[in-house]
């Protein structure tokens, strides 16, 4: 799962075709998308390209083509099609197959309960890609933080770590089940952190906060419930002195909201909490 992300570019409606599907961990689902709908499609130059998966509201029909634009201007808005974005875990363009990994949790959500009954030849739409940060080969180290909604974003962003830099990535999961062989660069540092009962975020801030930084310029990608990733914004920004250049931290979900919930007051939020804690750098500076 992911919140929305900025993207640079306007994104497009594709249709995709449910190719098949692969149960990775307990409340962890993959489904392969392709077909001729996804012609043209293309991603790659980040690994945090997103797509939003568009999915119609119970009992009303749209006209064809699917058009969301026209959808929006001529239906009310209870009606809309409701959005749910995703990271692109990876993108086959010779196969025409991109892949979703999904967080499920039995009935809970929309997105979830779909990727787990999804079956070859269900179709979707989506929007994308977007995306905004790839491994810089100039940093001197990397960072990645993130749970299960980051986990996507993290693996994709881990396979693409330039060789020889030192990396330090933090996944929190509910338990060892939840683990994933991921791709890495030889000596990247992987540490998995277990939950448990635990609020969300409280291992991952605690190992991050316990982290020797080491020397030289660091970037940093920092993504999943907002209240945590605020924590650890504030901890590279105020107390590590990183620049907001060298950062990619974004609130992909809230506890207590769905994505719907969320966007609405995301904005205003974000604003609120980054105006804080640049305030709170300057003045540590």
């Amino acid at each position: 799962m992911a919140a929305e992300r900025s993207s640079r570019t306007k994104p497009s409606l594709h249709r995709a075709r449910v190719q098949r599907t692969e149960q990775l961990t307990p409340h962890m689902v993959r489904v392969v998308l392709g077909g001729d709908g996804l012609a043209e499609f293309a991603a790659g130059e980040y690994s945090d390209h997103y797509v939003k998966l568009v999915f119609p509201q119970p009992g009303v029909r749209y006209p064809e083509p699917f058009d969301i634009a026209q959808i929006r201007a001529d239906f009310p808005r209870h009606q809309w099609p409701s959005t749910r974005t995703y990271t692109v875990r990876a993108w086959d363009a010779a196969a025409r197959e991109l892949t979703v990994d999904f967080v499920v949790h039995g009935d809970e959500g929309l997105a979830g309960p779909w990727a787990a009954a999804a079956k070859p030849g269900d179709e979707i739409h989506l929007l994308g890609p977007g995306g905004a940060y790839v491994p810089e080969a100039s940093a001197d180290w990397h960072l990645l933080a993130g749970d299960e909604s980051a986990l996507p974003a993290i693996a994709a962003s881990l396979a693409r770590m330039p060789a020889g830099v030192p990396v330090h990535a933090f996944i929190e999961v509910a338990g060892p089940e939840e683990h994933q062989e991921l791709e890495a660069p030889a000596g990247a540092e992987i540490s998995w952190l277990h939950r448990g009962a635990a609020p969300v975020g409280r291992e991952l801030v605690a190992a991050v906060q316990a982290l020797e930084f080491p020397a030289g310029r660091v970037q940093a990608f920092v993504h999943g419930e907002a209240g945590f990733v605020k924590e650890l914004r504030r901890l590279l920004r105020v107390e590590h002195a990183i620049p907001r250049e060298a950062l990619s931290i974004s609130g992909y979900w809230r506890s207590g909201h769905d994505e719907d919930g969320w966007q609405a007051g995301k904005r205003e939020w974000n604003q609120q909490v980054e105006a804080e804690q640049e305030s709170a750098a300057a003045t540590a500076s």
